[in-house]
């Protein structure tokens, strides 16, 4: 059974199968004062997820490799963990707002950091 409320929205799991990507947005994050969680692909993702309860920010990327993509794990997320806030993002394809969770927002890569941190603050108040 999922949360029914936040816990801590200074914990982000990152899920981008560029590990120089991942890296470089792991870093920024723990800079600006979050416990960041990293994945590879959904499956990963999940498994953090179950694992590390206090996580209600999380960052996908579309394209992952594994049993599903960025757009069905954020469906996923939003079922299980419903106060998630949920960012998706991909440079190669546009996803209609219709075809995201309730309350998702899509980010265009490529993607300014610190505009991208402004808008989680606003979204986890």
């Amino acid at each position: 059974m999922g949360q029914s409320k936040p816990i801590n929205t200074h914990n982000i799991l990152l899920v981008e199968d560029e590990a120089i990507i991942r890296f470089e947005l792991a870093d920024f994050f723990s800079d600006a004062g979050y416990e960041v969680f990293e994945a590879g692909d959904a499956d990963e993702a999940i498994a953090i997820l179950e694992r590390e309860t206090s996580i209600r920010v999380v960052l996908t990327d579309i394209q992952l490799p594994g049993s599903m993509d960025g757009l069905k794990l954020a469906h996923y997320v939003r079922d299980r963990y419903p106060p998630t806030v949920l960012l998706v993002t991909s440079g190669a394809a546009h996803i209609a707002s219709e075809a995201l969770p309730l309350n998702t927002r899509f980010i265009t890569k490529p993607f300014d950091p610190a505009r991208l941190l402004q808008q989680i603050d606003q979204m986890t108040r």
